[in-house]
């Protein structure tokens, strides 16, 4: 007799999720890998696989794309976890329970289109502008424009990706109980050791979370670059975006978007590999 698969209401009640996933997730992915593999300049799924889009890839320039894409998000994280750490602590052993609600309101820029936002600070940093026209009329001080430097870049990426650095930040430190900080100061503890042994270890994974979401953000930010530094940098997703559009070159748009999601792919299951799982997920 053949075995027939027998379903619970559990796993049931899952196939939908399991086919919109599917549908919408793997099979557009799964045509992207495949698509690198087309021949140049071929709108079609049909045609003989070739490597032909990986060797312009690695004979070209695209690597400094890629470096430019890689070490402005890292910057972005670096500078976000110095700005967020002291405010998620304040926000939290100051605020109390009203933590959450404070870190919401700094959601509230997020339903605000981010072009919108970065087109404020472009009135804000231009020349004669919000900021250089005040310091000029009121103190005198005539400063060169901001605007479409690699200073900017990384200002409005620091300002859009805030919020997805903050937000995870506060809910790590919140898990951190305050019979357990006590305890710690109850056996000699100073307040460094508390910080060390007890706060940052068990606020970790609030603190990952954030790195890891910032970063693959960032890795994929185009409209900072294009807005606020007038293209002075090009990052890898103006390279995808030229190869789908003005170029009409998908397969090497394709290959492209392959290797992005391949090098940050690595990164961050080699920095999970770090942590254990297991008690990340609150399974222990």
């Amino acid at each position: 007799m053949r075995a027939r698969l027998q379903f619970g209401p559990g796993e049931r009640s899952a196939i939908p999720v399991l086919v919109f996933l599917l549908i919408g997730f793997a099979a557009p992915l799964i045509a992207v890998v495949w698509f690198s593999f087309m021949p140049p300049r071929t709108f079609s799924l049909a045609a003989a696989p070739t490597l032909d889009n990986y060797a312009t890839i690695f004979q070209g320039t695209n690597y400094i794309s890629f470096l430019w894409s890689l070490g402005l998000a890292a910057l972005t994280v670096g500078l976000l976890a110095f700005i967020c750490y002291p405010v998620a602590y304040g926000l939290v052993r100051v605020f109390g329970r009203w933590a959450m609600l404070l870190t919401l309101l700094f959601t509230i820029p997020l339903f605000v289109s981010e072009n919108i936002r970065l087109y404020g600070w472009v009135l804000f940093l231009i020349k004669n502008g919000v900021l250089l026209g005040t310091l000029k009329s009121v103190f005198g001080i005539d400063l060169d424009s901001m605007l479409f430097t690699r200073t900017a870049i990384v200002l409005g990426m620091v300002y859009v990706y805030l919020p997805f650095m903050l937000f995870p930040m506060t809910l790590g430190i919140g898990m951190v109980p305050d019979e357990t900080r006590d305890a710690a100061y109850d056996l000699g503890a100073s307040r460094w050791q508390v910080f060390k042994e007890v706060e940052l270890p068990l606020s970790m994974p609030g603190i990952v979370i954030g790195f890891l979401l910032t970063f693959v953000l960032a890795v994929g930010a185009i409209a900072e670059a294009k807005v606020v530094g007038g293209q002075r940098i090009i990052p890898i997703t103006h390279d995808i975006e030229i190869a789908f559009t003005y170029a009409q070159n998908w397969p090497l748009g394709a290959a492209l978007s392959v290797l992005l999601m391949l090098i940050v792919g690595v990164l961050v299951l080699t920095a999970l590999r770090r942590f254990d799982l297991d008690r990340f997920l609150g399974r222990k």
